[in-house]
């Protein structure tokens, strides 16, 4: 099992983009200082995607040019954006994102919804944009998305999956995700897909993305950890949801992620107080109760 696994919170693009209520720029460069601050490895700080489709994330341009800024600048941890084309590409290469995240939907039915490209054009494109950025020095990571399931559709073969991961590993690019996009995993496929995807070569960085959209989330993270996922995708106060999806459903809750790992005496860096904030004011700001159950409850106290 990986015992420094990294925390990557989507909460200001993922948990975001279901929401109705606007979060002000302000407001969100605050959630943002306080994950840095939290001791969260990657913050995904929006999306640069159409902001007539997703208008929650028309400010992502702004927000990257602010933390560009030598006095904004995180000491530690790395932003990431989401692209889905060639125009998103560009425009974070002129934001100076560091960390570009890009993904293809195992579902045909998915990614014509999300992207309007079928699953084979999306990976041509994607395994380009990818190239390109890593030519320039970016950290890409590409993940296959509906990788447990579809609403739509139903049950995806994982030769499917397969199959787009291992055109992302014949292209070089090695930090991979599967991500669930329909909340349809359960632990026992989780552990069997991520084992065999570790012994493929080159020898893959792994990263998962769960929502809770049955309950499974944080029962699938522990099976990723133990197949040797490095990289947790979570989001602040379980907010989320995919609104090209059949059902949608928040990710796994990133305070209560991190509870979980520190009550098996893991990520004890982490500053789950400075979460647990962030979660209640998401909470207030949108005025009603959020996913995330720590938040709440409040933490089990430490063993002595």
């Amino acid at each position: 099992m990986i015992q420094d696994v990294k925390i990557h919170d989507v909460g200001c693009r993922d948990g975001l983009q279901m929401e109705k209520r606007t979060v002000p720029f302000e407001r969100k460069i605050r959630w943002i200082e306080s994950l840095i601050q939290a001791g969260v490895d990657v913050v995904q700080a929006g999306s640069f995607v159409n902001p007539a489709r997703v208008p929650q994330m028309a400010d992502t341009d702004a927000l990257f040019a602010h933390f560009s800024q030598a006095a904004n600048r995180p000491r530690r941890a790395i932003l990431s954006c989401l692209v889905l084309n060639e125009k998103g590409l560009e425009r974070g290469l002129d934001s100076g994102v560091e960390m570009f995240c890009m993904g293809v939907s195992a579902s045909e039915t998915h990614s014509m919804k999300n992207t309007g490209m079928s699953t084979d054009e999306a990976a041509r494109r994607v395994i380009t944009m990818a190239l390109t950025a890593v030519q320039l020095r970016k950290k890409v990571q590409v993940s296959v998305q509906s990788a447990f399931g579809c609403g739509f559709e139903g049950p995806v073969p994982f030769d499917r999956v397969l199959s787009i991961v291992n055109r992302f590993l014949d292209a070089g690019l090695t930090t991979i995700s599967l991500a669930d996009t329909a909340g349809h995993a359960t632990p026992d496929r989780v552990e069997q897909y991520f084992s065999q995807i570790a012994d493929r070569r080159p020898s893959p960085t792994l990263a998962c993305h769960f929502h809770n959209t049955y309950g499974m989330a944080l029962a699938n993270c522990y099976a990723a950890m133990k197949a040797g996922v490095a990289y947790i995708e979570a989001s602040f106060a379980g907010l989320g949801g995919c609104p090209f999806t059949a059902i949608a459903g928040g990710n796994v809750c990133t305070e209560d992620l991190v509870h979980m790992l520190q009550r098996m005496s893991l990520r004890k860096d982490v500053q789950l107080g400075v979460l647990i904030e962030l979660a209640r004011d998401a909470a207030a700001f949108f005025g009603r109760s959020l996913p995330g159950v720590i938040y709440q409850t409040g933490p089990v106290a430490p063993h002595a």
